[in-house]
């Protein structure tokens, strides 16, 4: 029985790891943006705000708003993106709740997130090539590796930022709650996205030992003209061997 090629078969274990990295980043953007279920249970604080300015008694805040609490979903009149979290500005108040630490994390927090998903797409486009070619793999790797830097720190500056909100909430006697989706989500695609560039490379490397997986392209010239198996030697052996005989038959 002849054994699956390692390379194709990493390639489409990635492929899908990729693609579940891209859907899990697009959930954290879509909570707060889209009206409607599940997305309206998507958020990364929730905090009691009563009091607090103009803020509802109740709010969550997501990448787009801080958005009211109506029956236990989201409920966001006023949507922006890359919306701070930074409460004194949210509500014009004047407690210290973290200041322009939260809103710097949060802000980058959103344009790294969506230079991350670009290079996530860009990976799994560029995962159909690795599918039949070592250089396909690595690029996708590379690619790829591109997305887990900035989703890693979009995950990093998120977390940091809403864990001491959190704190700074409780401090002050208000319940606080993280949002357990929007978090798990964004390490889920941290992890996703750090086992499909380990899992490309490891299919490039043991692609160049996999026959099957690279005859596809090497079996072939640039222009798709098949490689001459003939060697040069082939061309020469048989004129000295007749030159030899002729030598012995003088």
């Amino acid at each position: 029985m002849t054994p699956t090629p390692q390379g194709p078969a990493l390639a489409f274990v990635s492929l899908i790891l990729i693609a579940g990295a891209c859907l899990l980043i697009l959930f954290t953007l879509l909570g707060g943006a889209v009206d409607g279920n599940p997305t309206n249970q998507f958020y990364f604080l929730e905090a009691d705000t009563s009091g607090l300015g103009n803020a509802a008694e109740i709010s969550r805040w997501t990448f787009w708003s801080a958005c009211r609490v109506v029956d236990g979903n989201n409920v966001c009149p006023d949507v922006s993106p890359a919306y701070p979290f930074d409460p004194n500005r949210n509500f014009d108040t004047d407690m210290s709740f973290g200041g322009r630490k939260f809103y710097l994390e949060t802000r980058f927090g959103f344009a790294f997130v969506l230079i991350g998903l670009f290079f996530a797409v860009c990976a799994l486009v560029l995962g159909l090539i690795a599918l039949c070619s070592r250089i396909g793999s690595f690029l996708s790797s590379a690619t790829c590796s591109v997305a887990l830097f900035f989703q890693t720190l979009t995950a990093a500056l998120m977390t940091a930022a809403f864990v001491e909100g959190r704190n700074n909430f409780r401090s002050s006697d208000r319940t606080a709650t993280l949002g357990r989706y929007n978090f798990g989500f964004m390490w889920a695609a941290v992890a996703c996205l750090f086992l499909s560039t380990v899992l490309l490379c490891v299919g490039g490397v043991t692609g160049k030992r996999d026959k099957s997986y690279t005859t596809r392209t090497s079996g072939r010239s640039f222009f798709g003209r098949k490689k001459s198996t003939r060697s040069r030697g082939s061309f020469i052996d048989p004129e000295r061997q007749r030159r030899l005989e002729k030598e012995d038959s003088d």
